[in-house]
């Protein structure tokens, strides 16, 4: 197993839009299984890569009986019917709120290969597509939280026994991919 520590809330590299993968080679294919085995290994239903530092367009998803990853993901909306519901994230450990998301995807991407993926997703798998993607844009779910439970949760986050309330310096990490494109 390659399970990787998962960077928490106030690393920097989680507010980072990450790159657009251009090399399907064999650091990808690593990337994806390291992805998958810490993902599992926590309990998550997905982990996008800057949740492990790597600044890199790819998350892996396990959910609703689904299970895959997608490198460069795009994702429509189908319809306009949203879904309120609990979130959380491996990198805010802990804690979930509920958050507004739309009920219905299509995601689009690539897999490890370069070959071309699409899922349909509705309900949890939706919910975890839209989470991941917005991982790969640096946005994390508590920005989509309506004004006075975003106040609860930054409260609940700063009074956490794993947040420390300074600014995380990146250190080198072990991952060969890590350090890529910022």
């Amino acid at each position: 197993m390659t399970v990787q520590p998962v960077r928490l809330f106030g690393d920097p590299v989680l507010r980072t839009r990450a790159a657009e993968v251009t090399d399907f080679d064999r650091e990808l294919r690593n990337l994806v299984k390291d992805l998958w085995d810490t993902m599992e290994d926590q309990g998550g239903a997905g982990l996008a890569a800057p949740q492990l530092g790597v600044s890199l367009r790819v998350f892996t998803y396990h959910c609703d009986g689904f299970a895959g990853h997608l490198v460069n993901p795009t994702f429509d909306v189908v319809g306009d019917e949203y879904q309120d519901g609990p979130e959380g994230c491996l990198s805010i450990p802990g804690m979930s709120w509920d958050c507004r998301r739309h009920l219905n995807v299509v995601a689009k991407g690539w897999n490890m290969h370069g070959e071309p993926v699409e899922v349909e997703g509705s309900h949890l798998l939706a919910r975890c597509i839209q989470h991941e993607t917005d991982h790969l844009d640096g946005v994390l779910f508590v920005d989509r939280l309506d004004a006075q439970t975003r106040k609860a949760a930054m409260k609940a986050i700063r009074e956490a026994e794993w947040f420390d309330g300074a600014m995380p310096t990146i250190k080198q990490d072990p991952h060969p991919l890590f350090g890529g494109a910022h």
